[in-house]
């Protein structure tokens, strides 16, 4: 069973920094690929970042591109989101994935870790 278990969410400024950190098995590290998504009061979830199962690609929504950097620790078995130069577009809740589709993984997600910025 895949477990993805998010952290790190908060109230931060815009033009402030979070990280954003998602625990799983060492079985879901090795086998898929990961992302994160997002979704906003009355919008629909949208993906974010993306790295495969490798660490060796990753992929990004444009509007995060440069602000935004996706990256896993496979000692830790933990995936992360840097976030810095945030936006009050940017808040949402802040979903982790795990999955076999390149470069949106969506079959497994975890639970949501709510994301605010204050203009």
């Amino acid at each position: 069973q895949v477990q993805l278990v998010e952290s790190g969410g908060g109230l931060v400024q815009a033009g402030g920094s979070l990280r954003l950190s998602c625990a799983a098995s060492e079985h879901t590290f090795s086998n898929y690929h990961m992302g994160w998504f997002r979704q906003a009061p009355g919008k629909e979830r949208e993906f974010v970042a993306a790295i495969n199962w490798r660490g060796s690609r990753t992929y990004y929504l444009d509007s995060v591109k440069g602000r935004f950097t996706i990256s896993k620790d496979n000692a830790k078995n933990t995936m992360y989101l840097q976030m810095n130069s945030l936006k009050p577009e940017d808040a949402a809740v802040y979903y982790c994935a795990a999955g076999n589709t390149w470069p949106r993984p969506s079959d497994y997600w975890g639970q949501g870790t709510q994301v605010t910025v204050s203009s």
